[in-house]
Parts: C-alpha cells; structure tokens; sequence
C-alpha cells in the first residue's frame, strides 16, 4: 500500500505564536508553509490579520498568502483544492508542508470528512440579502438546515449567506478518507485571560505599525465591502474614519472582538479530534515539546 504524504497541522487560537512556531519546524524539518488562515489570503489586509511579514517568515517560502483581492470571495472549498495542490508540490520536493493557522473550518475540511465543493457565489442572491436583517437570514437558514445552522453566530451574516448559498446549489457531500497522515498539534492556555492579555498587547503594537491608516487605505480603495465589515480590526474602524467615532472606543471593540473570536476558537478546536495539545503558559520551552511530538512521528 502507497504511503501517505506526511503533513504536519500547528493550530490553535489567535496570540499562541502559531505563526512563529511555525517558522521554527519549517527551519529545523525542511519544511514549507501553507496557511489555514480566512485572512491571510487577501492582499493588502496586512496588520489587521497579523500576517507574518517577510522579516518574520526569515527566507521559509509561505503558500497561500495575498492570492486574492478584498473583493473575492474565498471559500473552503478552494481552500482545500489550493491545499492539496501545495502539499503535493511541497512532498516532491522531498520538503514536509506545515499547514498553519486559526481557521477551524480549514483544518476540519482538508482532514477529508467531506469532498467540500467550491460553489460559486450567487451575486443575485447576495445583492437580495443586503436589504434582509441577520436575523431573517439565519431563520431562513434554520429552515433549511438546522444542523449547519448550529456552527454559525447568527449575526455572522456573510457565513449564513454562504451556507443558503452551499445549500441552493443542491450539492452532495460525498465522504472520503484522509489523503494524508497527519500530526495535530495545538497550542493553549488553561488560562484564557494569559491569552486575552497577548492579544490585546498585540492590538496595541497594531496600531503602532499603522492599523489605522491601512483601515482607511482599504475603505478608500475597496468601499464598505463585506470583506472588510467582517474583519476584526478592520470592521470597527470605519466610524473612526468616516463618522469620526472615538479612537479608544475603536480600539476597546477590537479587543472585545478579539478576546470573543478567541474563545470560539477554543471552543471549536476542543472538539476536534486527534489534536496533541501543548500549553504554552505553564511550558516554557514548549517548542522542544512541539519537536519531540514531530520526531516522533516522522519516524514511524
């Protein structure tokens, strides 16, 4: 039998140094990256998704990183097809991927449960949900399939379009094996205020690299687009720029909003099987941790 190509997957919640990690194993294993990450993929979305920057990524080649413009529409479906193009290329260069990143639903969706179809987006259809509330929506929504209703905050309104869409375009998700051997590996804190307390840090060193200004740069260049109002961020400085909102309101809502999608994150991923956790609080030299798990299994 044909062995599998051996993946390694670094997740977990936003500000557990995923990204620098990440860069670590790729140095140490001769390994390239691939993100799992909704907003890396867009060009120009730099400091408010905390993408690495060239000096951080120091000379390891990133796949998936700024392939779209802000008004595309991403979907998980061609994330997994671009995934699985990488990965492939990354092993016949005798190289190990390490896929990164906080998107759960990237994670769940290349692990192969479903044959996830890329189905293109509906312009009618979005055009007509503009003028629909949240709520109704993600009623309609309930309708169709409760069960996929249940994964997503009903006020997460571009995600409920999607699933309408997914759903109206009367696709059949076939099941299918993993195509890969992969090592899980997450990172945590038993303490969510030790996280909470990184990435409100973190939001801090964003503005001081000019968040601000490539919010304004962005809504200049792309409009109020659907992108932008659902990129943390992003999103809660639009009354900054254009409605002159307060400053430190903005910034108290980008933490808020952070620490919220943190705790989402946990939740998600704590339901996710097979994944090897690591506590980076209470384990100082927790990537010596990281590297016993991938000798290991690069082994057998």
């Amino acid at each position: 039998m044909k062995q599998k190509p051996k993946i390694i997957a670094l997740t977990g919640a936003s500000a557990t140094g995923k990204s620098n990690l990440a860069v670590k194993i790729a140095q140490k294993y001769n390994g390239e990256i691939i993100s799992a990450d909704s907003r890396y993929v867009y060009k120009y979305i730099d400091i408010a998704s905390a993408k690495p920057t060239i000096e951080e990524r120091q000379g390891i080649k990133h796949h998936l990183i700024d392939i779209c413009e802000v008004t595309e529409t991403y979907s998980v479906g061609r994330f997994v097809k671009d995934a699985d193009k990488c990965i492939n290329e990354i092993v016949k260069v005798n190289k190990i991927p390490i896929i990164t990143g906080g998107t759960g639903l990237y994670f769940r969706a290349l692990r192969g449960t479903f044959d996830i179809p890329e189905v293109v987006a509906d312009e009618e259809f979005r055009k007509h949900a503009e003028n629909i509330s949240s709520e109704q929506l993600y009623e309609q929504l309930k309708k169709l399939d409760s069960h996929i209703a249940q994964k997503i905050h009903p006020n997460n309104k571009v995600k409920i379009i999607r699933a309408i869409e997914i759903f109206n375009a009367k696709v059949e998700l076939c099941s299918k094996d993993c195509p890969y051997e992969i090592l899980w590996i997450g990172l945590n804190s038993d303490d969510r205020e030790f996280l909470y307390s990184k990435s409100e840090k973190r939001v801090d060193k964003m503005f001081e690299n000019g968040l601000l200004e490539e919010a304004e740069m962005l809504f200049n260049k792309y409009g109020k687009n659907s992108i932008l109002m659902n990129t943390i961020g992003i999103k809660e400085l639009y009354n900054v720029i254009f409605n002159n909102e307060n400053i430190d309101f903005a910034k108290n809502e980008i933490k808020k909003n952070t620490r919220h999608y943190i705790k989402r994150q946990i939740s998600w991923f704590k339901n996710e099987r097979d994944i090897s956790w690591i506590n980076i609080e209470k384990n100082k030299y927790y990537e010596n941790e990281a590297y016993k798990m991938i000798e290991k299994f690069c082994k057998h």
